[in-house]
């Protein structure tokens, strides 16, 4: 790359806030020869043009030898901010592409077939006489070809080792702060019923039981591999597929590698990943094969795919640590921070903390939760809130509360599937009504009155049941669990606050959180800190359900659109929720550094699955 093509190709106008001074930065910074920069950008920054910049300092085909890369890719875990990328009329020559499965088929009774469904996927040795005009290989043909591709992080690491997407001179991936976790989701192998085709052909071990859980498993995973290689060859030899059947191979086929893949690393003695494994029911049940540390993956997925990188994210807290977790040297590693632009008076902290909202303390405190959100929703009767529940059960609690209270003719909430129509629909809508959100600290962009306050129910530490988690703290990785919780927060903190003359106002209200901030102060950006040090707690309104919907259509004793709010309570579809969560809890910890192994939901989601897409 040249860096001192940095500057110039800056794809905005004018340069904002501290872009000038941080992409003089991370031009010094490449120069200084450095196979990677941490550019830690706070929300609001520009991060998306800061990429475009880095991306257009890389090697053209007229500058190259014939083995030397050229070109830029720019790639980010989540969907949404692909989709920014792709609507802004700045980053225009981003030339973007997504996974088969988001392409339809163009063929005439075929155009609601997915293309990864599609008769080229299903009948051997089909020519498809159009596939020049094909969606999907269009926009292929196109981002392969030319300076930048842009992409989702998922479907960049699929295509490791494709002769489409080789090597390029430039790598800059957006939204950086989680990639050892995504890599780790990425790289996690869920043996059961509806992810293995072939489970009633194979005898599920009882892991439990053998002298070496990873070693019984590894052997486990060797014949498994071998019996999906069979039923995928039977398949690939029938001369044409129905969409189910290509599914089936199609799952069987990546199933195979996913499963050489763990058993090369695991009998590899120079791998430094570390691999454990779940099977908390026994003999054929399902089991999850999990890394951690996955350097080596990410070496093969990310870092043989570039000659430079540049890794952008408000919330990379400490340089040491991100690098350990990705396999990078920290000697061959610049960090490039980019001051704050938001004044502190538009981006506030309050503490109105009501109690612990751990699982064995939540029963007490979660009502007092509830109530606090009539008191805000009267302090805030015309502007639109998100409240973060951190999980399912919390959430349906808290809707439940909300009903008990008659103010639910101003909440609506979704569940796993309607999460994107029902988040659609809130923002689209002008009614001041508060969200009931699961899992949308990062991703959500909420400038002016999309909402104009947040409140953050519970700190948001790991699950401690997940086997990776465990084995962390086993070996004393404390520092880790409470800088990823931090992390989390950091990133909630900016969903309401975009710009610099945007202002909105974000509610802790579980008293772990403040201890969490003591623990955590070490990594905390000055920026983030400053807003910590100056949290103080608000003068609230009564508790007064009509007081709550002074600002909608609606009184405590009358729902307003009740077959609409009916649809959007997600999960709890008008149950009451009895005691405690339901299922298998997850949760985080009590304040005094043990870990709560508990946790609300019955699904073993990863933190950040809501969030990862093709």
């Amino acid at each position: 790359m040249d860096p001192e093509r940095i500057l110039p190709s800056f794809p905005a106008p004018s340069f904002r806030g501290n872009q000038r001074e941080a992409l003089a930065d991370i031009r010094d910074a490449f120069a200084a020869g450095n196979d990677a920069v941490l550019v830690r950008a706070p929300t609001g920054s520009g991060k998306s043009l800061l990429a475009r910049a880095v991306a257009g300092a890389a090697r053209t085909p007229e500058e190259a030898d014939p083995a030397q890369a050229t070109g830029a890719y720019y790639t980010t875990p989540q969907v949404s901010q692909l989709d920014d990328v792709a609507a802004d009329e700045l980053l225009d020559d981003l030339n973007v592409i997504r996974g088969k499965s988001n392409y339809t088929c163009i063929l005439p009774d075929e155009t609601t077939t997915p293309v990864d469904r599609a008769p080229c996927a299903r009948e051997s040795g089909y020519d498809c006489s159009i596939q020049h005009r094909c969606p999907y290989y269009a926009d292929r043909a196109v981002a392969s070809n030319r300076a930048v591709a842009a992409m989702t992080l998922a479907y960049f690491m699929q295509t490791a080792g494709s002769e489409v997407f080789g090597k390029r001179d430039v790598v800059v991936i957006d939204e950086a702060h989680g990639l050892a976790e995504w890599a780790e989701m990425y790289a996690t192998v869920d043996l059961r019923p509806s992810t293995v085709p072939v489970w009633d052909d194979v005898g599920v071990p009882d892991l439990a039981s053998a002298d070496d859980p990873l070693d019984r498993t590894a052997r486990f995973a060797e014949t498994l591999a071998d019996v999906c290689e069979r039923a995928a060859s039977d398949l690939t030899a029938s001369a044409e597929l129905t969409p189910a059947e290509a599914a089936r191979r199609d799952r069987l086929q990546d199933l195979r590698s996913d499963l050489a893949w763990f058993v090369s690393d695991y009998r590899d003695p120079t791998s430094a990943t570390t691999w454990v494994v779940d099977q908390p029911d026994g003999a054929g049940t399902p089991i999850t094969i999990k890394p951690l540390d996955p350097g080596r993956y990410l070496q093969h997925t990310v870092w043989d795919r570039g000659d430079t990188f540049a890794l952008l994210s408000a919330t990379i807290l400490d340089k040491a640590a991100f690098c350990r977790g990705v396999g990078l040297d920290p000697a061959n590693v610049a960090l490039v921070d980019v001051p704050h632009t938001f004044p502190l008076d538009n981006r506030p902290l309050y503490d109105v903390t009501q109690g612990k909202m751990t699982y064995e303390r939540r029963d007490e405190t979660l009502p007092d939760v509830a109530r606090l959100l009539v008191r805000l929703m009267a302090r805030h009767p015309a502007e639109k809130g998100l409240v973060h529940c951190h999980s399912y059960a919390i959430q349906e609690r808290v809707a439940d509360r909300l009903a008990d209270f008659g103010v639910d003719a101003r909440v609506r909430s979704h569940d796993r599937e309607n999460r994107d129509r029902a988040l659609e629909a809130w923002t689209a809508s002008d009614d001041p009504d508060v969200f009931l959100s699961v899992k949308m600290e990062e991703a959500l962009d909420l400038r002016g009155d999309l909402a104009r306050w947040q409140v953050l129910c519970k700190a948001p530490y790991l699950n401690t049941g997940d086997s990776r988690v465990a084995r962390r703290l086993d070996d004393g990785q404390w520092a880790w669990y409470y800088r990823v919780a931090l992390r989390t927060v950091i990133q909630a903190a900016g969903r309401v606050v975009r710009a610099p003359d945007d202002h909105g106002a974000t509610y802790l209200a579980d008293s772990s959180l403040l201890d969490l901030f003591d623990r955590a102060r070490s990594d905390m950006p000055d920026w983030f800190a400053d807003a910590v040090d100056r949290m103080d707690r608000p003068d609230l309104p009564d508790f007064d359900p009509a007081a709550a919907l002074a600002g909608v259509d609606g009184s405590p004793n009358a729902s307003r659109g009740s077959a609409g709010r009916s649809a959007s309570r997600g999960a709890s579809g008008g149950r009451r929720a009895s005691g405690g969560a339901g299922g298998t809890p997850r949760g985080g910890a009590d304040g005094s550094g043990t870990p709560d192994p508990a946790g609300d939901d019955d699904a073993d989601d990863h933190p950040l699955s809501d969030v990862w897409g093709e």
